[in-house]
C-alpha cells in the first residue's frame, strides 16, 4: 500500500496539479504538533536498535526549490535522535577532483554504512536538476542520467538500503514570503544570496526538471514522495510519519546478549 503522498511508478507527475497547502489536507495544527512529538519519540527508540543491529542502513533523500524547507525539516524531524546514528550530507557544487569522475563517484562514498541513517540535502539529483537547468551540460548527457540513478538506487536496495524521497513541494508565493523574510531579520541575511534571485527566475524550468525527476525516477524500490510543504507544521508531520512507519517496517532489533552475562557481578 502506497504511503502517505507517494508517487507511484509510472505515473506522470504535473506539480502544478498537486496542492502545496498541507492545511488543506489536515483540520488541526496542534493535532499534528503532537503527533511529531510522538514520532520523534517512537524513532529516538528505532534509531539505536538499527545502529545496534548494524545490519539495515536508511537514506533520506530531500529536494526542494530554494526556501522549500531542507534543513528546517530535518532539524525538525530528527530533534532529538541520537547524532552519533544519523549523519547529514549536504552536496554543494562538485569539485575539481570530483568532477574527474563519474556524477555518482561522490555519491556512493556518502551513502549509509550498516546501522546508520543518511540524510542527503540535495542529493544525486542535481545532475539532472541543476545540470539541465543551467545547461552544465548537453542533454545527451543528463538524459542517460535518469535510468543511471535508477540502477544506482535498486542496486542499494538489493545491498540492504532502504531509500525514502521527499520533494519538499512549495508555491512560488510561499518562496517569496520565505526569501522576504530572510531580507527583513539581519539574522538571516546568511541564508540569502542575490543569486536565489536568479534562480527565482527559472521557476518554471525548474518545475519542469522536477515533474521528469518525480515522473521518471519514483520507482518501486525508490518512489518519491511529494509533500505540500507551504505550512512547516504539515510538512514535518508528513515526513516524520512516513520515517517513522518506514522504520516500523524495517522492524530493527537489538542483537542478542553475550552468553553469562546474568552471572557477571561488577565490583
Amino acid at each position: 500500500m502506497p504511503m502517505l503522498h507517494q508517487i507511484v511508478p509510472g505515473e506522470t507527475v504535473d506539480l502544478s496539479q498537486i496542492t502545496t497547502q498541507g492545511k488543506e489536507l489536515h483540520n488541526s495544527r496542534r493535532e499534528a504538533e503532537e503527533d511529531l512529538k510522538k514520532y520523534r519519540k517512537r524513532m529516538m527508540q528505532l534509531q539505536p536498535k538499527l545502529y545496534s543491529e548494524n545490519r539495515q542502513k536508511l537514506l533520506i533523500v530531500f529536494q526542494a526549490l530554494d526556501a522549500g524547507g531542507k534543513d528546517g525539516t530535518t532539524r525538525k524531524v530528527f530533534q532529538g535522535v541520537n547524532p552519533q546514528g544519523v549523519h547529514v550530507i549536504s552536496f554543494k557544487a562538485p569539485s575539481k577532483r570530483e568532477l574527474a569522475h563519474d556524477f555518482l563517484w561522490r555519491v556512493h562514498h556518502a551513502v549509509p554504512p550498516k546501522g546508520m541513517i543518511h540524510v542527503f540535502n540535495r542529493s544525486h539529483y542535481e545532475d539532472v536538476l541543476v545540470v539541465r537547468v543551467d545547461k552544465l551540460a548537453p542533454k545527451v548527457v543528463w538524459e542517460q542520467r535518469y535510468e543511471q540513478i535508477n540502477q544506482f538506487e535498486e542496486y542499494l536496495t538489493e545491498t540492504g538500503t532502504r531509500i525514502l524521497k521527499f520533494y519538499l513541494h512549495i508555491s512560488k508565493e510561499e518562496q517569496k514570503e520565505r526569501f522576504q523574510s530572510r531580507l527583513d531579520e539581519p539574522e538571516k541575511h546568511w541564508k540569502f544570496s542575490l543569486a536565489d534571485l536568479e534562480k527565482r527566475k527559472q521557476w518554471d524550468e525548474y518545475r519542469s526538471a522536477f515533474n521528469d525527476v518525480l515522473t521518471r525516477c519514483s520507482t518501486e524500490h525508490a518512489p518519491w514522495h511529494v509533500i505540500p510543504a507551504d505550512q512547516k507544521w504539515y510538512r514535518n508531520w508528513a515526513v516524520s510519519q512516513i520515517i517513522c512507519n518506514t522504520l516500523e517496517a524495517m522492524n530493527p532489533q537489538y542483537p542478542p546478549a553475550e552468553e553469562g552475562l546474568e552471572a557477571v557481578v561488577v565490583e
